[in-house]
């Protein structure tokens, strides 16, 4: 059983966001920093991808105990234990002194690792006893980037650091037991829990008139994009791709950023700024979509 890893709706807005208007520094950061995070999450998958097909993987929980919310990187349910996984992505040189980390270069102290993942096993804990199990819960936070060091490091940290990462899903790959019914049934009542986050409330305001309009690209998320027949290629980094897998993920941006608006064959010529393609949008969305109504209260679903 697999719960996969998506995108976090936040991170595809910022995304979205950053192409199209100019943000804050306070949110350029919060982009970057939740991009290089992303990153570090779906490192860390490939790590686990051979154990999936005989053990329990969920990933991107978010779940509620006692009326406080936690999230969980990565669970996996191995034999009679759950290991839980808080990802980081760190890179550079920190060093660890009394309970605190600090980055080595400017002795900046920055958020305790191990502090987020106690939190995190302690709820999930009261979750577990909450639903009538009884469970070994393994701790860890994993350090996915190479560039990283931890210097001063206690033995007794709960931490798997870059170096250590191989042999970890080695040793996990040969102690592997058969996932048993009650494992499974447990891992859905989980999945069942998960909440869903609007991301819309930390997000700056803004309008569909001051959003700069284009196809965005696939690779670099640039908008600086030339249609060349059935095809588009990026101006920047010279990726291409077919205009109708592009306008798709127009489509999907668009309803992202205005859940509200309605998709209409003008909406989406404008939105993605084709010159003179309106034929072919509409043949895009016809293939793709449910017309519902007729002349000029027509709209796709």
């Amino acid at each position: 059983m697999y719960k996969k890893r998506r995108e976090p709706l936040e991170l595809a807005l910022l995304k979205s966001l950053n192409s199209r208007m100019e943000l804050s520094n306070e949110l350029k950061t919060k982009y970057l920093n939740q991009g290089k995070g992303w990153e570090g999450e779906r490192k860390f998958d490939k790590y686990l991808k051979d154990l999936a097909p005989n053990s329990i993987i969920l990933n991107d929980l978010l779940l509620q105990s006692h009326q406080t919310t936690f999230q969980i990187d990565s669970l996996l349910i191995e034999g009679d234990a759950l290991h839980l996984y808080e990802i980081k992505n760190y890179e550079g040189d920190f060093y660890y002194e009394n309970d605190r980390f600090y980055k080595k270069n400017n002795k900046v102290e920055i958020n305790n690792p191990i502090t987020q993942l106690k939190r995190t096993d302690s709820l999930l804990r009261q979750l577990v006893h909450q639903l009538g199990y009884s469970i070994t819960i393994i701790p860890h936070v994993v350090f996915i980037n190479p560039e990283f060091i931890l210097y001063q490091a206690p033995l007794h940290l709960p931490c798997i650091y870059p170096n250590q990462l191989n042999r970890y899903v080695k040793l996990l790959e040969k102690n592997k037991s058969q996932v048993k019914k009650q494992h499974a049934v447990f891992a859905e009542k989980l999945i069942a829990l998960h909440m869903d986050e609007s991301p819309y409330r930390r997000m700056p305001s803004y309008t569909y008139e001051e959003l700069k309009k284009g196809i965005l690209c696939d690779k670099c998320n640039s908008l600086f994009i030339s249609t060349e027949s059935a095809m588009i290629k990026c101006d920047v980094c010279g990726y291409t791709e077919s205009l109708e897998l592009a306008v798709l993920r127009s489509v999907k941006e668009f309803k992202l950023l205005f859940p509200e608006r309605k998709i209409t064959t003008k909406e989406i010529h404008d939105w993605c700024l084709i010159s003179g393609g309106m034929r072919r949008i509409k043949r895009i969305l016809d293939k793709h979509y449910r017309l519902i109504g007729v002349h000029q209260w027509a709209y796709y679903e």
